[in-house]
């Protein structure tokens, strides 16, 4: 092919962001000099994260320039080589964005290795969706034998991964999601021993009732009436790793009603409870052990996946739209081109 298709950021949102914000273009394949490789994009991940990108309010990372490719993880194949690391033909785990063809120096690319499992776990349970779960639990979350997890958003990539290594640590996994669908295949795909639909009237009596002994961990992936429901149940020397805030990142004004710090701040003092915000980033060390031992349960079955699928890169933008507001079911992946290993 002689032509890229791109999709730039072409306006920052103010509250949900809309297809608007958004422009797709054509330009020409770009051409690679010395120490250069050019991929070509074959699955591209879609994130809550990148919600924060395109605002250009302070954050753990800059934003995307109004202008520029969206930023995002791909799984891409090398089509061509000026650099002696990689081969054309190599399938490797990079971060072009949404774009089909990209040039790279090679940096922060990593190859991925034939292992029988499909290449699109390489941006998702086994990238950094299963990398964050992975890191959050150990570092943060550290679960025991016995003891009982919560987790938001049950059946994303990373909620769905938090509540199997939770099972595999010997602790209780409870999930929450936002569909009855979602939460029968928490219990019975991944083995969650619960999950609750958090758009029950009675949602708050539901988790109350499947935590008996009270929560060890909550993983915070969406904030909201989850979070209030949680913080009455918060044991001593409880754990909170947060993940996310979906439900906030596109507010433009603070939530209606009663005013819940006070509670959460009485239950932190009165628990002992660590909360402690993380990006993936924080634990690298932990890399290698993650795909040492992320790779053998997912081929033994211990850790299972589900993929939300999209065709085409034009199509992003109204994926990134569904999975902020919960449309996903599973890891959201554009499908961009050809699989050569499928």
């Amino acid at each position: 092919m002689t032509t890229n298709t791109k999709v730039l950021l072409k306006h920052r949102p103010n509250g949900e962001p809309a297809e608007t914000d958004f422009e797709i273009i054509i330009d020409d394949v770009p051409v690679i000099e010395d120490g250069q490789i050019l991929t070509r994009t074959i699955y591209l991940s879609l994130d809550p994260y990148m919600r924060g990108r395109m605002s250009d309010a302070r954050s753990y990372a800059e934003p995307t320039p109004v202008g520029d490719v969206m930023t995002g993880g791909t799984v891409s194949v090398v089509e061509a080589s000026k650099n002696e690391k990689f081969e054309e033909g190599d399938i490797v785990v990079t971060h072009t964005g949404w774009q089909v063809y990209a040039i790279s120096d090679g940096r922060g690319v990593r190859k991925l290795r034939a292992n029988g499992i499909p290449i699109s776990t390489g941006i998702g349970v086994l990238g950094m969706p299963g990398m964050t779960a992975y890191t959050g639990l150990k570092n943060i979350g550290k679960p025991k034998v016995g003891e009982t997890l919560v987790v938001a958003a049950a059946s994303g990539p990373v909620g769905s991964t938090v509540g199997q290594i939770a099972r595999i640590k010997g602790s209780r996994a409870v999930g929450v999601a936002g569909s009855d669908e979602k939460c029968a295949f928490a219990v019975n795909e991944l083995g969650f021993d619960a999950c609750l639909n958090h758009k029950a009237k009675n949602f708050e009596d539901q988790l109350a009732a499947a935590c008996p002994d009270g929560i060890d961990i909550y993983w915070e992936n969406v904030a909201g009436r989850v979070l209030e429901a949680v913080i009455p149940q918060l044991n001593f020397f409880s754990r909170m790793p947060v993940c996310g805030l979906i439900s906030q990142y596109s507010m433009t004004d603070p939530p209606i009603g009663e005013n819940k710090l006070p509670s959460l701040m009485r239950a932190v003092l009165t628990n002992r409870t660590c909360i402690q915000g993380f990006i993936v980033t924080d634990f690298g060390k932990d890399f290698k052990s993650f795909i040492s031992d992320m790779t053998q349960w997912v081929a033994d079955g211990k850790v299972k996946f589900k993929e939300h699928r999209i065709k085409g890169i034009e199509n992003a933008p109204k994926g990134l739209l569904g999975l902020l507001k919960g449309d996903n079911f599973g890891k959201t992946i554009v499908e961009v081109s050809d699989d050569p290993t499928a």
